[in-house]
């Protein structure tokens, strides 16, 4: 028996000891070597050749990341590794560090009850390394700290032994730093990364050594070894001496929880059901004897197999032949098989236990982010909340007239795959808009659609999606009439507080606000909103919010559903282009409502309530926010100028210049819109000698003197009359 099938020998007897599991991810900024660490972690637990590892990238199968050298996918691959004189099984999700494919990290954190951040020992903590740091700790997930990299500083930048020891101090601070400020309370000082626990470990995933104190203390070997391994260029030895799956797996069991301990604290903060029902109770047990609950973090498209559903069981144990319900479906599924991830091996097993990660065919309706269970009237999981939103758009179309079926339904799998593109049919003209998080997200979709899916597509130029709010209150409050001119609505809009904007955007304000108003209630008033408004709140949508001030009006109460609807629609689609709405409050202020149902149905209330909606803002001074990039940039200082001056054409702001040895890291923020070519026009502008990277940072106000402008474009794109309405086309 060879060692891998040992090892899935060993993996399908350990699945059902909760304790003897670990589900991890490996985050970090772009660049920092997570892929190949992770493949050196499943080759020394015997799942690929050794020599192979870090050139195989296993976890990288998807033909266009190997050719991209990205990461695009989050993958899953389980492990066997021996502990202390115990086995353990641990499930791996490798993630992109690329900002445009965060919405994976985001997923892929919901799975895990731990992660391994890693750093680059030359770049530090890097913008990127913080936002999947946030993302772990949201969603509570415990991390410990790889330096990697540990080589270059001596054999590239020429440190002595008390240098590079400086070097991981500042970069171990600046990881506590973060966590202190970003942890759940009860863990901020106790997940902090210390080296002489061993939650810290120090290595070269490429040249696949590692080693921390606990290690050193075991094997005898110091820092000045590594230094002198690494200056002789004997870092095989190093490898044989201290294997970097070894070390780094000895700090996952030693430092990462198991799922029974996690789900404890982390089931409250990803479910908002009642604790103490059948099923809270199992989720926060991990027992497989209750009922299911599994969350679904990602659905690959295999070309044989179909539609594979990769999830985390919470609770309860997954069978082949099951009846399960994917919450917000109306029909059950019957799973066809199930199996457990080694490498991009699927295993097929009979049964997954709580606590373990699957994968699922014959799964329909299932989406990633979506509550799998054998209770249909359960409460789901908390949405996942993406860091940031997709901010860029193309048109696409198929060569051949033929392919338009196919090309709906191969748009329709993408956006399963990767809910962080989103694609929409624009009913009026016939158009397919696929959206992404940016140029690079939307060129690896196409490229799919064209080489996995087989349709040949035609794509636009890239446009950007704005947002539009808001600058002031309304001065007067707006009357929407209804057709039959038998109902009134009088309505004042206002920019929403910042405040509630960022709790909303992180989450931290549930959508339902109809199920959860008291909490949302108390949420808004602790944010500094009137007690009168946040009481009446009855619709939140996007960034914005509707409220209802009036006192005393009769039939209102039966008629907010079709207000809410109204409000809806409007969020979706501003009076100025329409572009979506972020950032405004609508306050309905008073009502004049007709006795008789059979005259205040929806043909009447909605277009009443849609109108004075439009027509407040038309009032309040109606504005256009576009989506602003953070823009990371390190360069020779010599070529510092070609940059400064490439992101001043962009519109874009200096906000800091670093100086690191001989390189200079800028940090700019610019228009997305103005970001379009920017890989090239850099990459020319410095000889290629640049290291760049972007995140999205949200939405800003237009300059004024582009506000007409970009409107009249948009309002043409979109084949509008080039002028938006005054607020007399909207008092009818």
């Amino acid at each position: 028996m060879g060692r891998k099938e040992e090892n899935i020998r060993k993996a399908k007897e350990l699945r059902y000891i909760p304790e003897k599991i670990r589900n991890i991810g490996v985050v970090a900024h772009i660049d920092h070597g997570k892929t190949t660490f992770s493949d050196n972690l499943l080759a020394g637990a015997g799942m690929i050749s050794e020599d192979l590892a870090g050139q195989q990238l296993v976890l990288d199968y998807d033909e266009q990341e190997q050719a991209r050298g990205i990461t695009i996918n989050a993958a899953a691959a389980s492990m066997v590794h021996e502990f202390g004189g115990e086995e353990y099984l641990i499930n791996l999700i490798d993630t992109p560090g690329h900002v445009d494919f965060g919405g994976d990290v985001t997923r892929a954190m919901r799975a895990v009850d731990g992660a391994i951040v890693v750093v680059c020992a030359v770049e530090g903590v890097m913008p990127q390394t913080e936002t999947v740091l946030r993302q772990a700790l949201r969603e509570r997930v415990k991390p410990v700290l790889l330096i990697n990299k540990v080589d270059r500083l001596i054999n590239e930048l020429k440190l002595d032994a008390q240098e590079m020891q400086q070097r991981f101090v500042k970069i171990i601070s600046e990881v506590n730093k973060l966590i202190k400020k970003m942890a759940p309370d009860e863990f901020k000082e106790k997940w902090l990364v210390k080296p002489e626990d061993g939650s810290v470990a120090f290595g070269s995933s490429l040249h696949n050594w590692a080693i921390s104190v606990p290690y050193m203390k075991k094997s005898g070997i110091t820092f000045k070894d590594i230094y002198e391994h690494c200056k002789n260029e004997d870092q095989k030895t190093l490898a044989k001496k201290a294997p970097i799956h070894e070390v780094s797996l000895n700090m996952v069991i030693e430092h990462l929880p198991n799922p029974k301990e996690a789900q404890a604290y982390r089931i409250p903060n990803i479910w908002r059901g009642d604790i103490n029902s059948q099923i809270g109770k199992a989720m926060i047990e991990c027992n497989p004897k209750g009922p299911l609950s599994l969350m679904v973090t990602k659905i690959l498209i295999d070309p044989h197999a179909g539609e594979i559903t990769f999830g985390r069981v919470f609770s309860g144990t997954l069978k082949e032949g099951q009846e399960v319900w994917v919450l917000g479906m109306p029909k059950p599924s019957r799973i066809q098989q199930v199996a457990v991830m080694v490498g991009d091996d699927r295993i097929q097993v009979e049964d997954v236990p709580a606590g373990n990660i699957a994968a699922i065919s014959g799964l329909r309706d299932a989406y990633a982010g979506a509550t799998v269970t054998t209770m249909p009237d359960t409460e789901p999981f908390e949405s996942i909340k993406h860091i940031s939103e997709p901010v860029v758009t193309v048109r696409v179309e198929a060569k051949r007239p033929a392919d338009l079926p196919k090309l709906v339904k191969v748009l329709r799998d993408v956006s399963k795959a990767d809910p962080s593109i989103q694609v929409e049919i624009n009913q009026e003209t016939g158009e397919y808009l696929m959206s992404g998080m940016g140029e690079l997200h939307l060129e690896v979709t196409e490229y799919r659609i064209k080489n996995e899916h087989k349709v040949d597509i035609i794509t636009s130029e890239p446009t950007v999606i704005y947002r539009e709010t808001v600058r002031k209150k309304t001065p007067v409050a707006f009357e929407g009439k209804s057709p039959n001119k038998h109902n009134y609505l009088y309505v004042e809009v206002e920019p929403l507080e910042e405040s509630v904007v960022k709790a909303i955007l992180e989450g931290e304000i549930p959508e339902n606000v109809k199920k959860y108003k008291k909490e949302v209630a108390k949420k808004l008033e602790s944010l500094e909103m009137s007690r009168e408004e946040a009481k009446g709140i009855f619709g939140l949508k996007g960034a914005n919010i509707i409220t209802d001030v009036t006192k005393g009006i009769q039939h209102l109460h039966e008629s907010r559903e079709l207000l809410k609807q109204a409000f809806e629609e409007v969020c979706g689609n501003g009076p100025k282009a329409g572009e979506p709405l972020q950032g405004v409050k609508v306050r309905l202020v008073d009502a004049k409502l007709h006795e008789d149902a059979i005259h205040r149905g929806p043909a009447q209330l909605i277009p009443a309530m849609r109108n004075a909606i439009y027509g407040a803002m038309t009032l309040a001074e109606p504005i256009l926010l576009e989506p602003i990039q953070k823009v990371f940039i390190s360069v020779p200082h010599e070529l510092m100028g070609n940059v400064t001056r490439e992101m001043t054409q962009r519109r874009g702001t200096i906000l800091d210049i670093k100086n690191e040895g001989d390189m200079s890291i800028i940090l700019a923020k610019a228009p997305v819109a103005e970001m379009f070519g920017f890989a090239s026009a850099i990459r020319s502008a410095t000889g290629g000698r640049v290291l760049w990277s972007t995140e999205n940072m949200g939405f800003e106000p237009l300059p004024d003197f582009l506000q007409d402008e970009i409107t009249r474009k948009i309002r043409e794109r979109k084949g509008l009359k080039p002028e938006p309405y005054t607020a007399d086309h909207y008092a009818g």
